[in-house]
């Protein structure tokens, strides 16, 4: 049988590819610490399930295809406590950001168009673009430079005929890089100019550990037409489960356009609206509690990714992800032999390696991203397990 060239481009996630590979190791009685997947461990606020709970219409119906009003008006709400003034009609409810993302993509893409993406990016970024029919252009940065990207004439380097959008990530997945005000208005600069979408992909926005400031793209009043954001309830809230995220833009066409997806799968689920709406509710001792545990958990992992003989890495600014590089010849292959032939008293990890992170083949190949989002005990345990793993891994081609 044949099948679509645009799902053939396709890879298999790096964060999930391992999980059969994780389910035998787990039916061997070994424990398994989850490095791979930027699940939380921190409580969903409480606001989700009573809202939920009070829901008692008789008929558990459709939501309108946008959103419920209150969960557009929730996010709405969000907003204008940044200063920025959106329309319900700038917003539509949609089954997280990963959904909004691929609508926005399939609004602006033909067939082999690009978009430009500093790398390493989060890998369903090339899914999501493959499946709209065009491919990404990455934009190189380099690990012993924090990874940063804000440079124009970087970026106008690698702008071609074919190219549609700029998408990034702020804070970054899964470098947890930062764009400062000047950087994020030079790139706006740089979409405006060059009369192209920019695709802001902002759902770790509360996630800074120091001083940096971080702005919205949607906060440039001279941008209306080019940015769409990307956000979720998933990462902010902890509320993954929940699949509620939302396709923002002053760009009406686009809203236009994205319609008629959300209208031909109907709507985003109603209870889990209803469960988002109240979460915008949750008050800043939330988040202020929220990020000292992250930064915490960070500072850990760094600390004793550095103690590993030859591991490089640099502390990221934001986000809950960092890179790293590995002494080992290749991740992937690493990876799954922690699965199939390591272990340490019962126990071995998991962490996402790192090539399909990147566009440019062959680049990634040591590294692997790490999601620091367990306990501060099972991290340090995790960190321990990943030293014990590379030094026998090693050994053994010795």
């Amino acid at each position: 049988m044949r099948f679509s060239s645009k799902i053939e481009r396709c890879n298999l996630s790096p964060i999930r590819k391992f999980h059969p590979y994780a389910v035998e190791a787990e039916a061997k009685g070994r424990k398994i610490y989850h490095l791979n997947i930027g699940q939380p461990d921190i409580e969903t606020p409480k606001e989700f399930f009573e809202a939920t709970q009070r829901f008692h219409e008789s008929v558990l119906a459709y939501a309108p295809s946008p959103g419920i009003p209150e969960y557009l008006e929730a996010v709405r709400n969000y907003y204008r406590k940044m200063g920025i003034e959106l329309e319900t009609g700038d917003i539509l409810a949609t089954n997280g950001g990963s959904e909004a993302l691929l609508m926005a993509l399939q609004c602006i893409l033909d067939q082999g168009d690009e978009v430009l993406v500093p790398e390493p990016f989060y890998p369903n970024y090339n899914t999501f673009v493959n499946l709209a029919g065009g491919q990404i252009h990455p934009v190189h940065t380099c690990a012993d430079d924090g990874y940063r990207y804000g440079d124009r004439t970087k970026i106008e380097a690698e702008i071609t005929p074919k190219t549609r959008a700029i998408l990034i990530t702020n804070p970054g997945n899964p470098t947890g890089t930062i764009l400062t005000p000047e950087e994020t208005r030079m790139i706006a600069d740089v979409a405006r100019d060059h009369n192209l979408f920019l695709i802001a992909d902002e759902v770790y926005r509360e996630f800074v550990y120091g001083d940096e400031q971080i702005i919205s793209f949607a906060q440039f009043e001279d941008m209306r037409e080019n940015v769409v954001i990307i956000d979720s309830v998933s990462k902010r809230f902890s509320a993954c489960g929940a699949r509620i995220g939302a396709l923002i833009s002053r760009n009406r066409d686009l809203i236009g356009h994205a319609l008629k997806i959300c209208q031909s799968r109907l709507c985003s689920a109603t209870l889990d609206q209803v469960g988002a709406a109240a979460l915008y509710q949750v008050g800043p001792d939330y988040f202020a509690a929220q990020k000292e545990e992250y930064h915490r958990r960070r500072d850990t992992v760094v600390e004793k990714l550095n103690q590993i003989p030859g591991v490089f890495c640099k502390c990221p600014s934001g986000a809950f992800y960092l890179m790293a590089k590995l002494p080992v010849d290749d991740a992937d292959a690493f990876q799954k032999w922690l699965l199939t032939d390591f272990e340490d008293h019962g126990d071995t990890v998991m962490f996402a390696p790192g090539e399909q992170f990147y566009g440019t083949p062959g680049k990634g190949k040591n590294e692997v991203r790490i999601a620091y989002v367990l306990k501060q005990q099972d991290l340090e345990r995790a960190i321990d397990l990943l030293a014990l793993g590379i030094e026998a891994y090693n050994a053994r081609k010795q």
